[in-house]
């Protein structure tokens, strides 16, 4: 199984979903930026992306704009990661084309569920 990357800048946060992955037995890759996490993307082709919204330059979801449109990662799934929880915040989330969303802080079973869940439906 390829690894899941994790495109998060702020540490503690990478650290909490890099552990809780880890622990369930996933391999991971880690960027602080987007673009970092495009290249890591391009290069290693991972199972799923974990994608922050509010990224230092180009936001989570230009890059997700940018994966959609290379055909290379265009079929990756990618789930959205934010504190941005407003209906009109969740809304843009949705409409951008994400395969899923976690909610910051985050709750550890609903995290792995929806993990577990984004890989199977990948799988298929």
């Amino acid at each position: 199984m390829n690894p899941v990357l994790i495109v998060e800048d702020n540490p503690k946060n990478l650290k909490l979903v890099r552990d809780l992955l880890q622990a369930k037995g996933y391999a991971t890759l880690e960027a602080t930026s987007a673009e970092e996490g495009l290249a890591l993307a391009r290069e290693h082709l991972p199972e799923l992306i974990l994608m922050d919204i509010r990224l230092p330059g180009m936001s989570g979801l230009d890059a997700l704009r940018a994966l959609r449109a290379d055909p290379a990662t265009t079929r990756i799934p990618v789930i959205a990661i934010t504190a941005s929880v407003m209906q009109h915040n969740r809304r843009e989330i949705e409409a951008a084309g994400f395969d899923g969303f976690i909610e910051k802080p985050i709750n550890v079973r609903g995290f792995l569920e929806t993990v577990r869940a984004a890989l199977e439906t990948a799988s298929k």
